[in-house]
């Protein structure tokens, strides 16, 4: 059977929010004129409603892949690099050849050692399209493909408290709980009166068999990251998330050997070339691929290499309209050494409109799509929402 890439196009959505991601603006935060703010607590930059990229693949036969990749800052970036680069080195080429292309592409930008950022994450968007196509094609769902699934439900914590007081934040966790979770994670920045008394309040209301994590969002050095964790551990800490900035590996290693609590990285990381250093240096104990960084290629390819070195693995998950998060639920059953998801319930339950399919998540735990491929795709007011870029 002949098939071949035919037609590309990129488009972006917008879709507002309610509550600004990690709650409203503290003190000394402002939204700028093109919607944008910087969370003091870590310094990073946040779109006030959420933005993401979606690639439509189709083949000479006119079977249609879906893909998506973060549009969160300056979408554009992504945009500019499919129509105006990969695009056209994508028409013509067998789509099942996918991870071979992922290849080809990658070493498109070798000699400029661009290996991260935008570019990564517009290969990731292709990838997850392409994969998309050969479940299609196949006529099964994107997990037989890469080597069954382990994982019938994949248990989900909720990840993130986006209310503006302890109590609340504490009572909000709850709400969640007496649904059926039991697993948690709060963000430091947004920790108003500090982390510890942050997991202090979250334990009380929460009961001792509750697992609460904190992400501490690279701000600390690793002493700082050191003495906050310890302070947390009395009080039952599950894993400590990105405690150092990404740049220091020799202090993430230093942290994991001076702490009793699993640390946790790697959503920031785009191939498996940025964990094979770090796995060296024992610098984690769970990795964190994010989809929408890596595409399915990449994600798989972590996720064996965790395996191998005795590693847990709990992928990260923005959402959003919901393609790439679909891919990392089909990665992620079909990987022995992933454990939990996280469950972005301020994105998934208000987006999960945008997308026709059957994922869900409930009581805990998380549903795989059916169907071929992914099992999803953008929904009829998805489509009416897409703003097409040409090249």
């Amino acid at each position: 059977m002949s098939e071949r890439v035919a037609r590309i196009d990129v488009y972006t959505i917008t879709i507002p929010r309610e509550t600004i991601y990690l709650g409203e603006a503290r003190p000394g935060e402002s939204v700028n004129e093109r919607g944008y703010i910087v969370r003091r607590g870590n310094r990073t930059v946040y779109p006030t409603s959420d933005r993401t990229v979606v690639v439509r693949v189709e083949t000479t036969s006119g079977v249609v892949g879906w893909g998506e990749t973060y549009g969160i800052v300056t979408p554009g970036a992504v945009v500019s690099i499919v129509n105006d680069l990969l695009g056209p080195y994508l028409i013509g080429r067998d789509p099942r050849d996918v991870a071979v292309i992922h290849e080809d592409f990658y070493d498109f930008m070798r000699v400029r050692g661009y290996t991260g950022g935008f570019y990564l994450d517009a290969l990731a968007a292709i990838d997850i399209a392409l994969w998309d196509i050969c479940g299609r094609l196949a006529g099964v769902p994107l997990v037989k493909l890469l080597g069954g699934q382990r994982h019938e439900r994949l248990p989900a914590y909720i990840s993130g408290l986006p209310k503006r007081t302890r109590d609340e934040r504490a009572t909000f966790a709850k709400s969640w709980q007496d649904k059926g979770f039991n697993s948690f994670k709060f963000a430091s920045p947004v920790a108003d009166d500090g982390v510890v008394a942050e997991m202090r309040t979250l334990r009380e209301a929460l009961g001792p068999e509750a697992r609460i994590a904190c992400d501490m969002h690279w701000a600390q050095t690793a002493e700082q990251a050191v003495s906050l964790i310890r302070a947390m551990e009395p009080h039952g800490l599950w894993f400590a998330e990105a405690p150092v900035h990404t740049e220091d590996a020799e202090g993430l290693a230093w942290v994991a050997r001076n702490v009793s609590t699993a640390i946790a990285a790697g959503e920031e990381w785009r191939t498996v070339y940025d964990m094979v250093p770090r796995v060296a240096k024992r610098a984690c104990g769970i990795v964190q691929p994010e989809m929408g960084h890596k595409g399915v290629t990449e994600f798989m390819r972590m996720g064996h290499y965790a395996q191998a070195h005795h590693l847990e693995m709990i992928p990260h998950a923005t959402i959003g309209i919901g393609i790439f998060m679909a891919a990392s639920l089909h990665a992620s059953s079909a990987l022995q050494a992933v454990t939990c998801h996280e469950y972005q319930h301020s994105i998934f339950e208000p987006n999960r409109r945008l997308l026709a399919g059957d994922m869900d998540c409930r009581e805990g735990f998380y549903t795989l799509p059916t169907g071929p491929g992914l099992g999803v795709e953008p929904s009829e007011e998805a489509l009416s929402l897409l703003q097409k870029h040409e090249a």
